[in-house]
């Protein structure tokens, strides 16, 4: 792996590319985007470049150098996230620590950071840390941070990877060199989604691709099960009459089942409603284009605005269920009774 193996970010990583072939790469990097886009791809592709010998300031992704950097084992590659994404992605179990593991990274873990970067690099010219959802830093770890980014040490080049750059310190992001990227395209994700997952038809990958917000991460982490009840949450939607309170209580009840299931319900209506708004236009490409002429119904009876205040509604109803650990079936309830009769 290394820098070419991150997709349709061409931008972002011309960037990065142009800074190693002059041998000025900035001491400190903020990769922005959405979550599951590439950038931390990217960011370990920027540490392969920095320690490969093989490639010296490109990565050829497959020595040891590389492969170790991969492997996230290498001496002079840190990569720093929370306690509790460590537990997520197995690489540590509730057990390693004496406490909770933090959502947070804390001030401690900046700390043991800053005491390893104060040593020289081991096997490469550059020390390389990469910090994983850095907005997760909590207020005290980034002012830690802000004294390793003002006086770096000698050969150090920090990546802060963030979906959140505004949950970062003014100061912090002012002292970043940035790389913005972007999200996917649909069909690279649908094409990708039929790869990893063979039972998917085009139908359903192109839903997952257009719910998953540019997001390949996200893509893959959808239960293709559920998706395939996408027409059904639908057409039970557009059957709701706005004088029949107990059709939406109903529905409500039925979506609210589990958490997951209301999730992908929200999403499939909020890619829903996006055809809906774009079905009367001439050659419009619906991604639920076996409903066409639904969509075409549905967009005679619901104004512009009428179909922006029902996105705002779904956007509540995640919200509130996703961040706020509302109560699934009263979020769902009052989204479709503010939708009728608000």
């Amino acid at each position: 792996m290394s820098l070419d193996a991150v997709k349709c970010q061409d931008r972002a990583i011309a960037a990065l590319e142009a800074g190693l072939a002059r041998g000025q790469v900035h001491h400190a990097w903020l990769f922005t985007g959405p979550d599951g886009v590439g950038k931390e791809l990217a960011a370990i592709g920027l540490a392969q470049a920095l320690t490969c010998p093989e490639k010296p300031n490109v990565g050829c992704g497959t020595c040891a150098s590389c492969r170790r950097v991969d492997k996230r084992n290498h001496p002079d590659v840190t990569v720093l996230m929370p306690e509790d994404e460590l537990v997520k992605r197995g690489l540590a179990g509730r057990s390693d620590f004496d406490h909770t593991p933090s959502r947070d990274i804390r001030i401690e873990q900046i700390r043991q950071l800053q005491e390893r970067l104060a040593f020289r690099a081991l096997e490469s010219k550059t020390k390389v840390a990469i910090l994983i959802t850095a907005h997760a830093m909590n207020p005290p770890a980034q002012n830690a941070l802000l004294k390793t980014l003002e006086e770096p040490p000698k050969g150090t080049v920090l990546i802060l990877v963030s979906s959140a750059q505004d949950k970062l310190l003014p100061t912090i992001r002012s002292r970043c060199a940035k790389a913005t990227f972007g999200p996917l395209p649909v069909e690279v994700l649908a094409e990708k989604l039929k790869g990893q997952k063979k039972a998917v038809d085009d139908a359903t990958a192109l839903q997952a691709a257009a719910m998953a917000g540019g997001s390949m991460a996200r893509a893959l982490a959808f239960d293709v099960d559920a998706l395939a009840e996408r027409k059904s949450i639908i057409e039970r939607f557009e059957a709701l009459d706005p004088a029949d309170a107990r059709g939406w209580l109903t529905l409500a009840e039925v979506l609210s089942e589990d958490r997951g299931t209301a999730e992908i319900a929200l999403d499939v209506l909020q890619v829903w409603l996006r055809d809906v708004q774009v079905a009367q236009l001439p050659d419009a490409k619906l991604v639920n284009g076996d409903l066409q002429p639904l969509a075409v119904a549905a967009a005679s009876k619901v104004s512009p605005a009428g179909l922006h205040r029902r996105n705002l509604l779904i956007d509540e109803a995640r919200n509130a269920i996703t961040q706020r650990n509302g109560a699934i079936r009263i979020q769902l309830e009052r989204m479709f009774v503010e939708m009728f009769a608000g």
